[in-house]
């Protein structure tokens, strides 16, 4: 069921942004009078598809890793005179130009619309107050303190962890010094510290953890939330409102207390105090065991936690009216925009591990956890991916929309194309540089399973 679940969330955000890509080019090269023979969201066998009154074929392929829109093209076989007009190759390198950008516009104003919706909503973010500050790390020697409650990144003001994240992703690698603004007890202030080089992991990378930031969370009791039908905690008779006092006689402080007891007793029979209604119970549980990316092997019973209130002054709702929701907007797209060309220059020089590479299958997961959890996360999913694909299709790489853009530049500098020979010999280093990225995001995947 969980396979079908994420592989029904990889269809659904790609089969979107596929779709929104490929109408860019669609509804322009429409505009400028080329024939359009198919418009095709996946690749491969079509499933199913119909024909529009001018001819074009809409199909739905078997393979939802993509899209493409294919047009009459000299450069493909013979074109009647009569058609020669609405051929792709008759138009002038601008309008081809216009053509081939029209994919990535539509996925950044994909993402302004998304943000704008997010902004006019209105979404209620946990206010970035520090928990604990670990020794040793950037964040120590920057002086943040627990308590803290941090406003800016380089000047960049942030409500939320996702935008410190954010920020504290594009200074990964980096030397120099790092400046938060903040404030503790009404009090406003800048503190700074030396990056000195600060590395983000190469597997599984968490900025504030290695930048060495615990966020301040309420005390959470150890009381059960959802209980699952088929795990072990629904199987030894555990109910969802349970306490748990104990665990093998030992005091349980809090619900981290009881995860760590249990993460650490795979198969192995723990017997739990637990206070129901008034009345204290023992109740023996086996965890399950379940192998981690990294080859650890941990227990677990199929329980969440109760739901936690947090204070109503930690809590910072962000809404915006439908005018000042465009700019905002605007600067979320152009945010997102700015940190995957960092990740990418990143990557390229070595600040960045290309192990952060990924594929299908993680997109795949990280889709099904934000459909799972609610509209906002999935939207902003989405916002990110678009731009993330906007951005990749836009670099000069042939093959790509934005190797395409630089053909066509040049035939209109030169007043005439370049040679079959060099367009050819471009294609297969693209080919061969895209496939190699396939593949090696692929593995990466799988090294994550």
């Amino acid at each position: 069921m969980q396979i079908i679940q994420t592989v029904l969330a990889l269809a659904l955000t790609l089969g979107i942004l596929v779709t929104l890509h490929e109408y860019g080019h669609f509804w322009v090269a429409r505009r400028f009078g080329v024939k359009v023979l198919r418009f095709s969201v996946g690749f491969g066998k079509p499933l199913f598809s119909w024909y529009d009154r001018h001819g074009t074929e809409y199909a739905v392929a078997a393979i939802p890793l993509g899209g493409y829109v294919k047009m009459l093209d000299e450069r493909e076989g013979p074109v009647p005179e009569e058609l020669r007009e609405q051929a792709f190759t008759s138009k002038p390198p601008s309008q081809r130009i216009a053509i081939a950008a029209a994919g990535p516009i539509a996925n950044f104003l994909f993402a302004i619309l998304a943000y704008w919706v997010l902004s006019v909503v209105g979404v209620t973010t946990v206010a970035p107050v520090v928990g604990e500050v670990a020794q040793g790390s950037v964040a120590e020697r920057a002086g943040l303190e627990s308590g803290m409650e941090i406003h800016a990144v380089d000047g960049h003001r942030v409500t939320s962890w996702r935008d410190v994240n954010m920020r504290l992703l594009e200074r990964a690698g980096e030397h120099g010094q790092v400046s938060l603004e903040i404030s503790l007890d009404g009090s406003r202030g800048t503190v700074a510290g030396s990056l000195d080089g600060w590395r983000l992991s190469d597997d599984t990378p968490n900025p504030l953890a290695e930048f060495g930031i615990s966020p301040w969370r309420p005390d959470v009791p150890a009381v059960l939330g959802e209980v699952t039908a088929d795990g072990r905690a629904n199987a030894a008779g555990l109910q969802s409102g349970d306490r748990i006092l104990a665990v093998d006689g030992e005091p349980v402080s809090d619900w981290f207390a009881l995860v760590e007891h249990i993460r650490n007793a795979p198969e192995q029979t723990l017997e739990l105090t637990v206070e129901r209604s008034g009345d204290e119970l023992n109740v023996p549980v086996t965890p399950a065991s379940r192998t981690l990316e990294d080859g650890q092997v941990i227990g677990f019973v199929g329980a969440g936690v109760s739901a936690v209130n947090w204070p109503d002054d930690l809590l910072r709702e962000v809404r915006y009216g439908p005018l000042a929701a465009i700019p905002n907007a605007v600067n979320e797209t152009w945010a997102d925009t700015r940190l995957t060309l960092v990740a990418i220059k990143k990557m390229v020089t070595g600040l960045l591990s290309p192990t952060n590479l990924s594929g299908p299958i993680t997109i795949a997961r990280v889709a099904e956890a934000s459909v799972s959890s609610g509209f906002e996360d999935f939207v902003r999913f989405l916002a990110y991916l678009s731009v993330s694909l906007g951005v990749l299709n836009l670099l000069p790489v042939p093959v790509l929309d934005g190797g395409h853009i630089v053909y066509y530049t040049i035939e209109a500098i030169r007043r005439k194309p370049l040679s079959e020979q060099a367009q050819a010999f471009g294609l297969r280093i693209g080919m061969a540089l895209i496939l190699t990225l396939m593949v090696f995001a692929l593995y990466n995947d799988l090294m994550r399973l």
